[in-house]
């Protein structure tokens, strides 16, 4: 391995489901690999100076697996633990094929890509089995949500199903991910938050869970000690006062300030709040730059840093 690529610093890129589904569309797989080339066009141009690990949502699509074999009576129904695994495969396949195009218009012949299947470590005991609070599937209007027969939540986008989210511990792939991408692979991993599993001993067992993405990329993101964590949502930053007239955007922000508005109640469960949370993590733990700004802008945050809402420590 030359040294060139060994003094490459790592970025972390943790898209949102938007960025596959955009808002009132209705997710055709040709929505799906249009809205991914905005993306991916800009982490093709990344990746020439940085050794890449991309995570993933999968709200929309587990909740719309979760709605065919409810429709269905002939096929046995599948946990949850298995429906992550199925989008893993299928968004993994879709960032590949895309970022595989975009490379060779860069010109770029040749630079390995992998979609690993990733298993996350959660607690047993956790409580977020007994309180579910992460939406996934489509959104509902409030009379609609009422007539589901599952539990839903009140969301920027509308009523959405609820299924547990218990927070990760520890990313079971991670030594093969820090392997692979000090070869220079580009590593997409930990897709809709991971697999979720409990330990039994020696072995591991699945769960029916739904790990927050960006709370699970947080975790592999300190554990091979990434350089730059950047969390591509919908939005151009963190809101304060979201919905009011007094709203404005966050620019630079410390861990401290970022928990003092946690406190303050100022960040949705089920929307902004695990991203900052992951955020504030990132900075505090590593002293390095995380960053939450829209998929539009990933490239001129990384590169320039001065765009969506940063967030660093004092001392950095």
């Amino acid at each position: 391995m030359n040294t060139e690529t060994n003094d490459k610093p790592i970025l972390m890129i943790a898209l949102g489901g938007n960025a596959l589904i955009l808002k009132g569309q209705e997710g055709t797989i040709e929505d799906q690999f249009e809205n991914l080339r905005i993306t991916v066009r800009q982490i093709a141009r990344l990746s020439k100076d940085y050794k890449i690990i991309i995570t993933h949502g999968n709200g929309p699509q587990v909740g719309n697996l979760l709605l065919q074999q409810e429709s269905c009576e002939d096929v046995p129904r599948l946990p949850l633990e298995i429906l992550v695994a199925q989008t893993e495969g299928q968004i993994g396949y879709m960032i590949e094929a895309t970022l595989d195009s975009e490379l060779m218009e860069l010109g770029i012949d040749y630079r390995p890509l992998v979609s690993l299947l990733t298993y996350v470590v959660v607690d047993k005991n956790d409580p977020g089995f007994a309180n579910p609070t992460k939406p996934i599937g489509p959104s509902f209007t409030k009379e609609r949500a009422a007539e589901m027969p599952y539990p839903t939540v009140e969301t920027p986008k509308g009523y959405r199903r609820v299924v547990a989210s218990p927070r990760p511990v520890t990313i079971i792939e991670k030594r093969e991910i820090e392997t692979l991408i000090q070869m220079d692979f580009i590593v997409i991993c930990c897709g809709g938050g991971g697999i979720p599993v409990i330990r039994e001993g020696r072995a591991f067992q699945g769960v029916d869970a739904v790990i927050d993405k960006d709370l699970a990329s947080v975790c592999l993101a300190q554990e091979v000690k990434a350089d730059v964590f950047v969390i591509a949502t919908d939005v151009k930053g963190v809101m304060l006062n979201f919905g009011t007239k007094n709203q404005k955007m966050l620019e630079a922000v410390t861990p401290e300030e970022a928990t003092c508005h946690i406190q303050e109640g100022q960040f949705s469960t089920g929307s902004m709040l695990p991203k900052v949370e992951a955020c504030v993590e990132f900075a505090t733990n590593s002293g390095k730059r995380a960053v939450i700004t829209s998929v539009e802008n990933i490239e001129r945050a990384v590169v320039k840093g001065d765009i969506g809402t940063r967030f660093v420590r004092r001392d950095a």
